[in-house]
């Protein structure tokens, strides 16, 4: 891996279309539960200047990163209640870097993005903690892949952005 991925994929790139164990749904769900506290207490721990830091060149800062998580975990609420709720639905996608560089996705207080992403997260830890087996296996059409996503590789890929955007703050922290 060169230099630049290992600054963009600090924990690697994320493996599509992996078979997961209930145990290893249920890790996700758990890394996904705690997930707000975790990135609380590093956001809070950022200085001003720190939050205006990319980690890479050509990256988000900080505070782009921490209000993308709060878009990004809003859409996968939404995902997921659209795959519990209609049979195979199509999801929409959206353009992160054009959101990431609207007014609220440079300048939202990092606090405000804190606040929506720990209220996300109580809602995906309440549906994701109450799902069967058989409602893990249902799936989501994904169009700009043109593929079927299983909810057990949804929660396992959110459960993968948070740690990597973790890893990006820490990186900008470092710095």
């Amino acid at each position: 891996m060169e230099n630049i991925d290992l600054l963009k994929y600090p924990q690697g790139r994320f493996e599509y279309s992996k078979t997961y164990s209930s145990a290893d749904t249920r890790q996700h769900i758990a890394v996904i539960t705690e997930f707000p506290k975790k990135l609380s207490a590093l956001a809070v721990s950022l200085t001003p200047e720190q939050l205006e830091k990319s980690y890479r060149p050509g990256g988000w800062n900080a505070k782009q990163i921490i209000n993308h998580l709060a878009d990004s975990h809003m859409n996968a609420l939404i995902r997921l209640k659209l795959t519990l709720t209609e049979n195979k639905p199509t999801i929409k996608p959206y353009d992160q870097d054009g959101w990431a560089n609207l007014e609220d996705g440079k300048n939202t207080p990092v606090a405000v993005s804190l606040s929506l992403i720990d209220g996300i997260h109580q809602k995906l830890s309440l549906i994701l903690n109450t799902l069967s087996e058989t409602d893990f296996q249902k799936v989501y059409i994904h169009p700009e892949y043109n593929k079927e996503f299983k909810l057990e590789e949804m929660i396992a890929l959110y459960a993968w952005h948070g740690r990597q955007h973790y890893e990006h703050l820490k990186i900008i922290k470092n710095l």
